[in-house]
């Protein structure tokens, strides 16, 4: 998969940043994660559409289904850490769910117009 960006390491440490985080914020205790007020499963379906957003706004439309897959991947596999580690979260299909209809929202988004904002952006700034 070929970025057709000029600052392509910038928006990929970025993603990694924000994956990194998701990670980070689905696997610490239920206790040290603050209360917004908002469904577990509206977190869910929001935090995996941004996601997507960002991947789909960085590589061409042939790699989104790539980038839906891993989402989907990722999402299983934290489920599944939840599962195991034993520090008061627990895996739950119904997460799973939302974070599909988030990757679905995200992918659907993509493909009607938001896909490859970032090169949209980085033309904007040439500009300047």
């Amino acid at each position: 998969m070929r970025l057709l960006l000029r600052h392509p390491y910038f928006w990929l440490i970025l993603g990694w940043i924000f994956v990194i985080a998701a990670i980070v914020a689905s696997l610490v205790p239920m206790q040290q994660l603050p209360h917004t007020g908002v469904s577990d499963k509206w977190e869910h379906s929001v935090g995996y559409a941004l996601l997507t957003l960002w991947f789909t706004g960085i590589y061409p439309k042939a790699s989104y289904f790539r980038i839906g897959l891993a989402m989907f991947v990722m999402g299983i596999a934290i489920e599944f850490a939840q599962g195991v580690m034993g520090l008061g979260r627990q895996a739950d299909p119904h997460d799973v769910f939302a974070n599909s209809m988030g990757i679905a929202g995200g992918l659907l988004i993509a493909t009607i117009g938001l896909g490859g904002w970032a090169q949209r952006i980085e033309a904007w700034l040439r500009k300047w």
